[in-house]
């Protein structure tokens, strides 16, 4: 499956909408019945990932479970390269751009790299902006959160993303915010 064009001709339809499950989050069970209602709802695909502790393992199975109950597009929402599956058909290839640290600007995508490539996986180029709270990911992540209030920050990294090649901006103001 083509995952960005298959997110490209959907888009031309109406807005999209993914679903988010994080196996370190929730039990097997729970995830399945969250993926079962939301595709019967009209999920356009689902996100696999989001924990900082999440184990290839835990992700491989969230994984085999969602392709097991529909066909659509499951794309890795990774925190860290060890948890990079090759099971789902695609990767959000995120580079957290108002991070402090090399390690989420560039360092976990070279880690990873020749991974995606010799599993197959497609690589959807994501530019990850993290907005005032911030929560978990802005101390995780190691960045100066973006002000709710400068919409013109906002855009401006997200147009730096765009430039550098990003396809996709994903915005994070935190759990709970």
């Amino acid at each position: 499956m083509n995952v960005h064009a298959y997110v490209i001709k959907r888009r031309e339809e109406r807005p999209l909408h993914f679903t988010l499950l994080d196996p370190g989050k929730m039990g097997a069970d729970e995830l399945v019945e969250l993926a079962t209602q939301t595709a019967y709802a009209g999920t356009d695909g689902f996100m696999v990932g989001g924990s900082t502790d999440l184990s290839l393992e835990k992700v491989d199975s969230a994984v085999d479970a969602i392709k097991e109950i529909t066909h659509l597009p499951v794309i890795l929402f990774p925190t860290h390269a060890s948890s990079v599956s090759g099971r789902a058909d695609a990767i959000f290839f995120m580079s957290l751009l108002n991070s402090a640290s090399r390690q989420f600007l560039v360092g976990e995508q070279i880690a990873s790299a020749r991974w995606v490539q010799q599993t197959g996986l497609e690589p959807l180029s994501m530019a990850y902006l993290v907005i005032a709270p911030g929560m978990a990911a802005g101390r995780v992540g190691q960045v100066q959160p973006l002000p709710r209030d400068d919409s013109d920050l906002v855009v401006s990294h997200a147009l730096a993303g765009q430039y550098l090649g990003m396809k996709y901006i994903y915005l994070e103001a935190g759990s709970g915010a």
